[in-house]
């Protein structure tokens, strides 16, 4: 960029249109991950939430419902988000501490009891057991009639992010990555409105990473 003037003229940018912008919804995505956008769908409105055990998060899922929140996005405790049962005593001093606690199936009911899950899309921040803890959602959608290809929301599910940066594994890198590979072929069988992944590119900045760009074609 010019020093002297701070700013760029249109003469002077030199821009691979399909390289460097592109159309809204096509590689390398700087306008938008879809064709349309928000010009046809609102942006979706969630705050992270969850403390305490399964009926204390409930409650503030419907406080933030009731304020108009459009989803859902969980925050799961350090023992849930490393395997481990809310009795386990290295879970001591833990549970429900900086999100909510989910050891089991009636935890799951618990936690979206009376909350529509085939009406509002629910994201669920958590890596090392994503498919532990998406199996029990699944299972309480089913004991409920709810068909999986009613059901939409996000699996964080990055286990790379976990190895890389916030160290909240727990399977060797094959063994991980294989279970999000299987999430990932489950979803696109018969959740179509279900994201399996969601990549933390956050996490694995702030462990010393930095952005790459591809290379000139």
């Amino acid at each position: 960029m010019p020093k002297e003037k701070g700013f760029f003229r249109p003469e002077e940018l030199a821009l691979d249109y399909e390289r460097d912008l592109n159309d809204p919804g096509t590689y390398p995505f700087t306008r938008g991950l879809y064709p349309d956008m928000y010009r046809k769908k609102k942006p979706t409105i969630r705050q992270f939430a969850g403390h305490g055990l399964a009926p204390n998060t409930n409650g503030r899922f419907k406080m933030l419902l009731r304020a108009g929140a459009t989803g859902l996005s969980t925050a799961f405790d350090l023992p849930t988000l490393m395997g481990r049962d809310s009795s386990d005593e290295l879970a001591e001093g833990q549970v429900g501490w900086d999100g909510v606690a989910v050891d089991t199936l009636a935890d799951m009911e618990e936690l979206f009891s009376g909350i529509a899950i085939d009406e509002v899309s629910v994201s669920m921040t958590v890596s090392g057991p994503a498919a532990v803890i998406w199996a029990l959602y699944l299972v309480m959608a089913k004991k409920r009639g709810i068909p999986f290809d009613r059901l939409q929301g996000t699996l964080q599910n990055d286990i790379l992010k976990e190895y890389i940066a916030q160290k909240e594994w727990l399977f060797p890198e094959d063994a991980g990555v294989g279970l999000v590979i299987d999430t990932i072929e489950f979803a696109t069988r018969f959740l179509p409105k279900w994201h399996p992944v969601s990549v933390s590119g956050y996490h694995i900045r702030e462990a010393g990473a930095t952005a790459t760009r591809p290379a000139r074609r």
